[in-house]
Order: structure tokens, then sequence, then C-alpha cells
């Protein structure tokens, strides 16, 4: 009986000192973890992707377990990581707001916000059915500040069937509903509109697809099936921007809808009968029931009004960078964009980067590192104190402002990174009431 009791003593003791191993490698694993995750912090604090651009997780590090359920449900790299047992946000500019840390989470100790304690981002007033507080002028998509393709493409039925809703009387010779941006929710809501017979007309200032064609990467990821009025459900995973594209063309084409592209709404006027006048910057003019704003955050892009900005051969986005090769290209500007680009194009093609001041301020200290070596290594051509001046089909002309000269330059193609005009005032033109919010949270809409 006493052998027995000391065998189960031996046997309990190594099993004791096993957990105890096991419990100290655990615990030594988390820490050597937690090192990495600071260090990759402390990188993206010196680099400014730290800080939030726009909506992003917002850790209740009282609620937070440290399961790491948020990090793994995140299709993106390093924007979430866990130091000493608390997840923490890493780099936060690159997350594109598509939820999936939220609903990752079992404890709830993540919310979707947008702007920071020190930061305001302006943010429309919009209600649970994404109406304005002028009545009959709706926003979904990114404009109100969800982003993420499923949740756009959401939104633009939801605020279609709520307009429906709204019982709003239609009247001899007006629209229904003009829908205005053609990217993931305006093309829903033109198919929700279709498939609920509302007559209606989508504009699109640009190419279709909207903003989803100005993501910086040829794949776009989706963390779940999206459902397309008329259409179905939609499985896309790591879906590049063409195959996205295509989706939009066939269901246009399917459904005969109305979308006029390279069409920007210039001015929306309210009239005293409830209906509004849409004016177009090419001066047509369309009367409708309710307008639908579908546009992205960032506005048009803002223009240097010299003569031949209004050709082909400019442009105010790089897409696809990987297919263009040996071109002559001038890059106009001298903010991270305007260096990204830059540095996207240089190995296939001769680029010249033109900046209007004598040196880069506010710079991301990569980008600052990367085009300090260029112009050493003679990999762009960065030509300071220039101004661009004129666009021909060959060339460009440039002034430099320090010695009151002009030089053309070969060309090809022209980058123009001159910022961009917010759609604040646009929408304050058409009295929708605007507001600076301050780490704001984000609801999900009914």
């Amino acid at each position: 009986m006493g052998e027995v009791l000391i065998e189960q003593i031996v046997i309990y003791g190594i099993l004791f000192v096993l957990c105890a191993i096991m419990i100290l490698f655990y615990l030594r694993s988390k820490k050597v973890s937690s090192k990495v995750v600071e260090k990759k912090v402390a990188v993206a604090k010196e680099e400014g992707l730290f800080e939030p651009v726009s909506l992003h997780p917002y850790i209740d590090l009282n609620t937070c377990i440290g399961s790491a359920a948020c990090i793994a449900d995140c299709p993106e790299k390093d924007i979430l990581g866990v130091v000493d047992g608390k997840a923490t946000v890493i780099n936060t500019t690159h997350c594109v707001g598509h939820g999936a840390c939220f609903h990752g989470c079992p404890v709830e100790a993540i919310s979707l916000r947008i702007g920071t304690e020190k930061r305001g981002v302006d943010l429309p007033h919009i209600n649970q059915n994404f109406e304005t507080n002028m009545k009959g002028i709706y926003i979904a998509g990114e404009l109100g500040g969800m982003g993420l393709i499923k949740n756009s493409v959401e939104q633009g039925q939801q605020a279609i069937e709520n307009i429906i809703k709204s019982k709003k009387k239609p009247k001899e010779n007006v629209l229904d509903v003009i829908i205005v941006g053609a990217g993931p929710a305006g093309i829903s809501a033109s198919l929700a509109a279709k498939k609920y017979g509302l007559s209606s007309v989508t504009f699109e200032q640009d190419s279709l697809g909207g903003t989803v064609f100005t993501f910086p990467r040829a794949k776009i990821v989706m963390t779940a099936p999206m459902d397309l009025p008329l259409y179905g459900k939609v499985k896309l995973h790591n879906t590049s921007k063409d195959e996205l594209l295509n989706l939009w063309k066939k269901v246009i084409s399917e459904h005969n809808l109305e979308i006029k592209e390279n069409t920007k709404v210039e001015n929306i006027f309210p009239k005293e009968d409830g209906t509004f006048k849409i004016v177009t910057k090419l001066g047509d003019e369309y009367i409708c029931n309710n307008v639908l704003l579908s546009i992205g955050r960032r506005g048009s892009p803002r223009k240097l009004n010299v003569p031949g900005e209004d050709t082909a051969k400019v442009a105010y986005r790089l897409l696809e960078p990987e297919r263009i090769h040996d071109k002559k290209i001038a890059v106009v500007g001298g903010g991270d964009s305007a260096i990204e680009t830059a540095l996207l194009l240089k190995d296939n093609n001769d680029v010249t980067l033109s900046y209007r001041k004598d040196q880069f301020s506010r710079l991301k200290p990569k980008n600052k590192k990367k085009i300090a070596d260029c112009i050493v290594n003679k990999t762009i051509n960065v030509i300071f104190n220039t101004n661009l001046t004129s666009i021909d089909k060959t060339s460009i002309t440039v002034k430099y402002s320090d010695t009151d000269t002009e030089s053309q330059i070969d060309n090809d193609l022209v980058y123009i990174f001159a910022g961009g005009e917010l759609p604040t005032a646009f929408l304050q033109k058409a009295g929708v009431e605007i507001s600076k919010r301050f780490g704001y949270i984000m609801k999900k809409h009914n």
C-alpha cells in the first residue's frame, strides 16, 4: 500500500513538473511574442503608421482577455497584436475597417471608431435609415464612415429600402432617386432601385468602381460573402480589382442599369416642393424625389489647371503599377502619395519627381530614407523648386521658382498629387450638416 502511494506521489510529481515546464515555456513564448509586437508598435509610431486615419478598431483594455481571436480573424497583416496579455493596434493606418476583429472578439472588447481623441474627422449627420438632416438626401458607404466593400453593398441596398419606406409621393416627370457615386454602395443601390421598380440614374465622376480602385494593392480582401440585389450571393476573398470591375460590368449589363461615368455632380438644389435639382459639371439638369450619396470621403483630386491637364496622359491616382513599363513618367507632388508612386514606378520606368518646395517635409521616415537613397543613386530624377506649367503630347514644361527659368522634359505619363477637395463644401451647400467627431463609435445600421 505504501509503495503504491509512493508511486502515485512520484507520478503526480512528474506531472506537476511537466505542467510547470509547459507553463514556463508558454509564458516565455508569450513574453517573446509580446516583445516582438512592442518592437513593431515602436516602428509603426516612428514611421507614422500607428495613428489611425479612418475607421479603426478601438480596444477596451479593461475588457480584453488577450485571446488573440481578433488577430486570427483579421485578414490584414500586423494591424493588431498582443502585448502583456492585452490586444493592441500596430499599423493602424493600414486598417481597411472590415470589422472582422469586432465580430471575432469573444468578450466584445473591440469597437469600431473613426477619428481619435486628438484628431477629429468630419462626418455628415445621418440617422438609422441613412437619411441626413435634409429630408430626401441619403448617404451610404465610405462617406458615412463605413468603407468596407461588404458594408457598403449592404448599406446601398438598405438606403434604397428606406427610401421606399419613407413613402415619399412620386411625381410626374421626376426620377424617384438619383444615385451619386458608382462604387460598391452606388452599384448596390442602383440594383436595388431596379429591383423595386424605382426610376433612377447613377452618376460617377470618375470610372466604374469608385474608391475601390484607389486601393494601393492589386488584391482586395473581403472577409465574408456579400449579397448583391438582383444578382445574389457573391463569394470573393482574395479578389483583384479587375475581377471586381468585371463583376460590376456584368451585373450592370445584365440588368441594363443607367450609369453615367465621368460625370461629376456639381450641385444639389433642394426645391420648395420637396424635390431636388441636380446639376452636373457639364451643365445638365435632372429633377429627382430623393438623392443617395455614395461617394468617397476623399472627394475630388485637386487640379493644377495648367494647359494640357485634361489629356488622357494625366492621372491623379496610380492603378496597377506592375503593368506600366518603359515609360517616361512625371510625378508631381511632395507628399507620401507622390513619393510612394515614384518608388513603385522607378524600377521599370524613367521617373522624374517634381516638387514645388526646396525639400521634402512631413514624410514617413521610411519614405524619406528611400527617396533620399534614390536621389543619391539617381534612380529617380528629383527636381525641387519646380512648378508644372504645361503638358504636351510628348513632353511637359516646368518652371524653376528659384531661377525663374523653364525646362522642357520628354514625357509619356503624368501623375499629379496636389491633395483632394473634400466633399464637405458640396454637402453643406446642399444643406447637409457636418460635425467633427473625435473617437466616434460607429454603430451598425439595421
